[in-house]
């Protein structure tokens, strides 16, 4: 029984082959309902936890943290009522990503997973990478964009998960030494890939 975490640089497949490979095993595919369980335990909206992850360390954010103290929230807000700022979303991740581990048999898209469950006995922990040019060629042939709205979307994305991370506290993401294996996109294909996955996977469960 193994859980795999999946990071990636943006455009280089991982949600591709973390369907892919959830599939050839039977494990869950965990990306979503992240979000989901997160604004659960905030009794927040999902939209609310989204507009974190996606501006998580910039500018927007740390300048409304700067604006609205703790003690007028607390002030503001009851029991039933639910909030969450970046700091929040990071402890209630940790939780909830250790939460799905410790199901086993799954597959958790990103969010740090490298890091909140570094020591988490059965986790397989996978890095995609590829060079910008194939990156931004996955992204055209794979979500119908032009080359212009590829080459923004790698770009932005990148930007939003260096911000993440940094709000994690952690800027050595792409240090191959936090990764059970690191897979060049660039030199591999999609199903050379779920093949390399899926097989250590159960070599995990056979072990």
């Amino acid at each position: 029984m193994a859980v795999i975490t999946i990071s990636r640089q943006f455009g280089a497949g991982g949600k591709t082959i973390g369907k892919l490979v959830s599939q050839k095993l039977g494990y869950a595919f965990i990306d979503d309902e992240i979000i989901n369980k997160v604004a659960e335990m905030a009794k927040v909206s999902d939209d609310w936890v989204y507009s974190i992850e996606q501006e998580a360390g910039g500018k927007l954010m740390n300048f409304i943290s700067k604006l609205v103290s703790k003690g007028f929230i607390e002030r503001i807000l009851d029991e039933e009522k639910g909030y969450i700022d970046e700091d929040i979303y990071i402890e209630t991740l940790k939780h909830v990503l250790q939460k799905f581990a410790e199901q086993d048999n799954c597959v958790l898209l990103g969010r740090g997973g490298q890091y909140f469950l570094k020591d988490f006995e059965n986790a397989i922990h996978i890095d995609m990478i590829a060079e910008l040019k194939d990156r931004i060629k996955f992204m055209e042939d794979n979500y119908k964009l032009s080359y212009a709205q590829a080459k923004n979307s790698v770009n932005v994305h990148g930007k939003r998960r260096q911000n993440l991370y940094m709000k994690i506290g952690k800027q050595d993401y792409d240090n191959p030494n936090l990764y059970t294996l690191v897979l060049n996109m660039s030199k591999l294909g999609m199903n050379e890939a779920v093949e390399i996955v899926s097989t250590l996977a159960n070599s995990k469960d056979n072990a």
